[in-house]
Order: structure tokens, then sequence, then C-alpha cells
């Protein structure tokens, strides 16, 4: 008995030596693992990210595009009652959609135990471990799927955005030049002047290496100083839009409650087309040093983007009315320089949007060409991928502008 109990007291004095011995059997990433939360877990990678404010400032930046531009337009498609009802419901289900989808992200790393998941590899382990073997069988299908529709449509975004800044430019210099020649003109001569018109694709071919130096930036902290410099100038574009609109609203009984059903695809079309943010989620949320604040960013960010669709929305279509076109901005006085300043202003801030959108489709598409590359050369074959890409979305919209043979086509189009 006296031995038995002298074994058993030395076990209990050998208990915490065993269990240091086990635990250092354990690797320091393991025991990590099984400790941290999903939210700890999640950020491990990113103690260098990005903070609270500045995925905020990416977010709206991301969101507030020339789509909100071509919104007046939709409510007139859609009828001064549903388009802002169906304005509301289509931002509701996107932010819902963007919350499922951070959520499955959050689900799959706590599970699979990964610092992030972007679109493709949230899609392709969410069929892995989903319950149809069909799908199990196909996760590398919908990684692919993903990635390819991804960068159609952001690159789609960019090639919009080079269009729009062409085009607002290219007013504003030709308005500039009318004002100057056509004085001189009439006191020289009492006969019509010829109106001077550049090619489009002129101030496009401008455009571009700025747009390739801009997208030389490849860490999103790096544009967070232009981000809130682009969102400030649109901000001040938006006060003056606002100041102009308000100022003569007419009766709402006056417009179409409901306009045609053939219609409603057109304001549809629109409508989503403004909510073009739903692409940076993930990318913000990977480089987020608090990736468990990301929620109320998102809800911050999109509260505030619903609110200007919705307004200026309803209030451009109540000024204008059946005289509302493409772009909010070509209703505004030609004449007066405080409203071409408009154009200047939200122009830059689509400059720095595209640098945002391009973001998506150079996180896909890099990676898997730079590592068939040797390191010496990863950097500079990055370089010209990302200039291929830009020369890529101008020369889709100059094919777009040579096939209508005017400007004034492009003019007319919804941004």
């Amino acid at each position: 008995m006296e031995a038995a109990a002298r074994e058993e007291l030395d076990m209990e004095v050998m208990k915490p030596l065993i269990g240091e011995q086990n635990s250092d059997s354990i690797s320091d990433d393991e025991h990590e693992n099984e400790l941290l939360p999903v939210e700890k877990h999640y950020q491990l990678d990113n103690q260098e990210g990005i903070t609270f404010v500045q995925t905020l400032t990416h977010l709206l930046k991301g969101n507030i595009g020339t789509g909100l531009l071509g919104l007046p337009l939709a409510i007139k498609n859609a009828g001064i009652v549903l388009g802002p009802i169906s304005l509301v419901l289509i931002g509701v289900v996107s932010v819902h959609c963007m919350h499922i989808l951070v959520r499955c992200s959050h689900h799959l790393c706590q599970r699979l135990k990964k610092t992030s998941l972007g679109y493709s590899d949230t899609v392709s382990y969410a069929m892995e471990v989903g319950p149809l073997n069909s799908l199990q069988k196909r996760a590398s299908w919908g990684r692919c799927i993903v990635d390819f529709f991804l960068v159609i449509t952001q690159l789609g975004f960019c090639s919009v955005y080079i269009v729009f800044l062409a085009e607002n430019v290219k007013q504003v210099h030709e308005g500039f030049l009318q004002n100057r020649i056509v004085p001189m003109n009439d006191t020289s001569t009492s006969g019509p002047s010829e109106k001077r018109s550049v090619d489009l694709r002129i101030y496009m071919l401008c455009f571009l290496p700025f747009i390739i130096l801009l997208v030389f930036i490849r860490d999103l902290k790096s544009l967070s100083m232009l981000s809130f410099l682009a969102n400030l100038s649109m901000a001040v574009s938006l006060v003056i839009i606002y100041q102009y609109i308000v100022r003569d609203i007419s009766d709402p009984r006056k417009l179409p409650p409901v306009a045609g059903w053939k219609k409603y695809p057109l304001f549809f079309g629109t409508a989503i087309f403004a909510f073009e943010g739903i692409g940076v989620v993930l990318p913000l949320e990977n480089r987020m040093k608090e990736t468990q604040r990301f929620t109320q960013a998102l809800n911050i960010g999109m509260g505030i983007v619903m609110t200007l669709y919705i307004t200026l929305a309803t209030l451009g279509y109540l000024r204008f009315g059946d005289e509302i076109k493409g772009s909010i901005t070509l209703n505004l006085p030609q004449e007066v320089w405080l409203y071409q300043s408009v154009k200047i202003l939200y122009s830059f801030g689509i400059f720095v949007t595209y640098s945002i959108q391009y973001y998506v489709p150079a996180e896909i598409i890099i990676p898997a060409i730079t590592s068939k590359v040797q390191q010496k050369w990863k950097l500079f074959c990055e370089f010209m991928v990302r200039t291929l890409l830009v020369c890529s979305t101008s020369r889709a919209r100059r094919l777009s502008c040579t096939k209508c043979r005017c400007s004034k086509n492009c003019i007319k189009m919804k941004y």
C-alpha cells in the first residue's frame, strides 16, 4: 500500500512535466490555431494591413462610380414611385449578399485553418465541403468560373471609366476653346465659326500613360491618400449637383408613378451596374487589420452609398423630368464654369476608382503568370502584365467608339 501511494504521488509530481513535454511536441502554429478564434486567426498575416478608416474610404470609392450619375435616367425608366422602391430593394439584397459572402469566407477560414480566402477560393472550398458529390468533384470548375466572370466584370468597369474620363475632359476642353474662339470670331468676321472637335480616342490615348502609372501602385494601403482625395473631390462635385437640382423641383404628381414594363429592364441593368463595388469586398476584408470590424465598415459604407443613390436618382428625375440624359452632368449648364468643374472633380474620382476596380483582376491574373517565371523577372513581368491589362481596357472602348463613328453617340452612353 505504501509503495502504491508513493508511486501515485510521483505521478502527480510528474504530470506538469509530462504536460510540458506534450505541448513541446505540438508546433507553435498548431497551438495557435487551436486557441485563436476566427477573427484573430484571420488577421495573423495582416499586421501591416489597412485601418478601419482606410477600408471605409476604399469601400466608398469602389461603390461610388459612374453608375451613380446614370441613376436619374434609371428612375425615369421605372417610374417616380417604383424606381426608388426598387433601388431600396436592390440595395438591401446587395448588402445582404455581401454579408453572406464575408460570413462564408470566415466560416471556411476557421474550418480549413486558412488565413484568408478570395472569391474563387471561397467558392471552391464551399463546393468541396458541401453535401453534393457532383459539386465536390467539380470544385475546380467553380474556381475558374468565378475568376473568369470577376475578371470580365471588373475590366468592363475599367473600360467604361476610360470612356467617361475621355468624354468629360473632351467636353470641358472643347467648351473652353469654344468660349475663347467664338468671341474672337465675332470681332473679326460675321460668318459662322467652324467648330473644332478632336477624336475621343485621342483623349483616351492621352490618359493611358497616367493610368498605367497609377496601376503600378500595387498596395491598397499606398492608395489610401489618393482614395481620400478622390472621395473629397467627388463629394464636392455631388454637393454642387445637389445644390443645382434642388432649386427647381417639379411636382411628383406630374411624373408617371410606374413606367412601362418594357423599360423596366433598362432600369434594372443601370441599377445593377451602379452597385459595382461587390467585387472589392473580399479583397478589402482580406487586407484589413481588424477584420472583426469589417461588418461595421460595410454597413456604414453601404448605408452612405444607398442614401446617395436614392436621393440623387429621385431628385435628379424630379428636377429634369423627361429631359434627363444618360449622365446627369450632361444636364448641367454648359456655359457656367462652376458646373463644368463638376466634370473635372468627378473625373478625378473616377480616375482613382479605376485602380480600385483594377485591383481585383490584377490579383487573379498576375500571380498565375508570375509563378511561371524566374524570381529575377517576376517584378518586370508583373509590370508588363499590368500595362497590357490597362491597354486591353482602353482598346476595348476604342473599338466600340470606332463602330459609332461619332462622339455624340458616346455622349448618349449610359455610364
